[in-house]
C-alpha cells in the first residue's frame, strides 16, 4: 500500500511539474512573476482597463468673457480636452498651488490645438478682464487656449455649485481672500463630458486634487487617454 501511495504522489508531483513548472518559468522571463488582477489594479482599475476613463456627465454650460474682453463658452473649446477650475486672483492660500499645477499641465500639453484650459474667478467685482490678463501676464503664461473667465457672480456661483457641483462661496469664517472653493480641477472630453478614473474601491473620484503632485500626475495622465480618442 505504502509503494502505491509513493507512486501516487510521484505522480502528481509529475504532473504539477509538467503542467505549472513551464508557466512558471516564462512568467520569470517576462518579469510577470508578480502580476495579478489584485496587484495590477491602479485606483482600482485593472491593467486591461487603463485606456477607459468614467464619464461623468455633460459638462454645464457656461458664457463668460476672458482676460482679452471676449466671449468664451463650451463651443469654444468643442473638439478640445479641457481642464477646468475656480479661483480668483488675490487668493492667499490654495490658489497659487494650483496656479502652479495648472501650469505644469499647461507646460505639457499647451502646444497642442485640441487642449485647452478654463480659469473661472470666484471674485469677479476685483478680477476684471484687465485684471485676469495681468495675472496672466505674471504666471508666464504664453497658451493660447488657456482663458481665464470673469462675469456675473451669481452665475458664476451657479456654473460652479450646481452646474460642476465644485464648492466656491464667499467665506463665512472669515478666510483670508473672503471666498471658500475647492482645489479640484475638473476634466472635459473633446466631446464635452466631465471624465474621471475610478478609486481602490471602483469608484469614479469625478474630480482630480489640485493641490496634490499625484492628483496632478493622475490628471497628466488621463489627458493624454482622452488625446488619444
Amino acid at each position: 500500500m505504502k509503494n502505491k501511495s509513493y507512486i501516487g504522489i510521484a505522480f502528481i508531483i509529475l504532473v504539477f511539474g509538467i503542467l505549472v513548472v513551464p508557466t512558471i518559468i516564462n512568467r520569470i522571463k517576462n518579469d510577470d512573476v508578480v502580476k495579478g488582477d489584485r496587484l495590477n489594479s491602479v485606483n482600482g482599475t485593472k491593467e486591461e482597463d487603463t485606456g477607459s476613463l468614467y464619464t461623468v456627465n455633460k459638462a454645464p454650460f457656461f458664457e463668460l468673457t476672458d482676460q482679452d474682453g471676449r466671449s468664451i463658452n463650451n463651443e469654444s473649446y468643442k473638439g478640445k480636452v479641457y481642464v477646468l477650475e475656480f479661483f480668483f486672483t488675490t487668493c492667499p492660500t490654495i490658489c497659487p498651488k494650483m496656479n502652479a499645477n495648472m501650469k505644469k499641465v499647461a507646460d505639457a500639453f499647451g502646444a497642442r490645438k485640441d487642449f485647452g484650459i478654463v480659469s473661472i474667478t470666484i471674485n469677479p467685482e476685483n478680477d476684471t478682464p484687465a485684471v485676469l490678463k495681468a495675472h496672466k501676464k505674471a504666471l508666464g503664461i504664453s497658451m493660447e487656449n488657456w482663458h481665464f473667465l470673469t462675469g456675473d457672480r451669481d452665475k458664476i456661483f451657479a456654473i460652479s455649485n450646481k452646474g460642476f457641483n465644485l464648492f466656491a462661496g464667499e467665506s463665512t469664517n472669515g478666510a483670508n481672500g473672503g471666498f471658500e472653493h475647492s482645489g479640484l480641477f475638473a476634466l472635459i472630453d473633446k466631446k464635452g463630458n466631465i471624465r474621471c478614473r475610478r478609486d481602490q474601491y471602483n469608484n469614479p473620484i469625478v474630480y482630480y486634487d489640485g493641490l496634490s503632485p499625484a492628483g496632478v500626475n493622475d490628471l497628466q495622465h488621463d489627458i493624454r487617454l482622452l488625446l488619444q480618442e
